[in-house]
């Protein structure tokens, strides 16, 4: 189990259940990888997710294609799956994960949530996804989108 670390900074995005502005109706999904990140899209009024291509991409290359569906679906915020071990406890891609929310935070001035995505992939390749990045990127925002008032 990794040790707490004291000194470390606080985040800049916003776990769910931080109170969502009712003005926030448009989403856009992250299910970050290494290699590749689902994307999917929705909305508050119908509470569902559409899956969206996947990106297979790395570093700015990743970026440059984040910033075309942003710019595509012009949402209202973003979300971003943050994995955990079953008990909790936050392993590398929790950081690695946490650190692409800061990032989106960052290049595009939006306010980006994170959820707890433990399971969402397992549940993708389980209903038969044939894009089980993009199908997860729908379990996290429907997830997210069920949180809501």
């Amino acid at each position: 189990m990794a040790a707490a670390m004291p000194d470390a900074p606080v985040p800049s995005v916003s776990p769910v259940p931080v109170a969502v502005p009712s003005h926030f109706q448009s989403f856009l999904a992250f299910d970050f990888g290494l290699k590749r990140t689902g994307v999917a899209s929705g909305n508050r009024l119908l509470g569902a997710a559409t899956p969206q291509a996947t990106i297979k991409a790395e570093g700015d290359a990743r970026f440059a294609q984040v910033e075309a569906r942003i710019k595509e679906w012009q949402p209202d915020a973003l979300i971003v799956g943050v994995p955990y071990h079953p008990d909790g406890a936050p392993h590398e891609n929790t950081r690695r994960a946490q650190k692409f929310a800061r990032q989106l935070r960052g290049r595009f001035n939006l306010q980006v949530f994170e959820v707890d995505e433990r399971y969402s992939t397992t549940e993708a390749l389980a209903s038969g996804a044939r894009d089980a990045d993009a199908a997860s990127a729908c379990i996290i925002l429907e997830q997210f989108l069920r949180s809501l008032p």
